[in-house]
């Protein structure tokens, strides 16, 4: 991969990242699509990692700082739940690296619902897990997890939205500009 097309990639995670930003539904925002863009055409799998994950951050770091800083005291480096957030931002990109060796539109529709369904589960526990809100049982558990079932279907909608603009607007640049295609060396 040549660096103009990594900061091509680079600069479509960063763009939907900042996009959370902009008014939206709750919980339709791009973090499985771009966990899995990332797990997509990063060929060096740490940057598949790193990007998504920074540029997470930085959001949260807008977020967290000007938009809902009535709710923090001081500075807040992390939103709460930061930990189970993340988490399942990387195993997202542990899906995709799997999944989207060969990228269809079926594998991407396929990740996008994986996503959805990771973050779901992983974000649920987490709140379960640190908020008195639900007791510490099986009854807590799966009544955090049926309080969170109206929520789930922004998040798969964001996902395959956002899997769509990116995918999509990343596939046609290729398409457009021959010099984003990787060259295959013959040895």
């Amino acid at each position: 991969m040549n660096k103009k097309t990594f900061y091509i990639i680079a600069g479509f995670i960063i763009f939907a990242a900042l996009s959370r930003i902009l008014p939206h539904a709750y919980n339709f925002t791009p973090l499985g699509a771009i966990a899995l863009f990332g797990a997509a055409y990063f060929k060096n799998k740490k940057w598949a990692l790193i990007i998504p994950i920074a540029a997470l951050w930085v959001s949260d770091l807008i977020l967290n700082n000007v938009m809902y800083s009535a709710y923090y005291e001081g500075f807040a480096w992390f939103t709460g739940g930061f930990i189970y957030i993340y988490g399942s931002i990387a195993m997202i990109v542990v899906l995709g690296y799997y999944l989207l060796k060969k990228i269809s539109i079926g594998r991407v529709i396929g990740g996008a619902l994986g996503a959805s369904l990771i973050f779901f589960i992983v974000s649920n526990f987490g709140v379960w897990v640190s908020s008195p809100m639900y007791p510490l049982s099986a009854e807590g558990l799966i009544a955090c997890y049926t309080a969170a079932i109206p929520f789930f279907h922004n998040t798969l909608a964001g996902n395959l939205v956002y899997c769509g603009v990116l995918f999509g607007g990343f596939e046609w640049m290729k398409s457009s500009y021959p010099s984003l295609q990787p060259i295959e060396v013959q040895v």
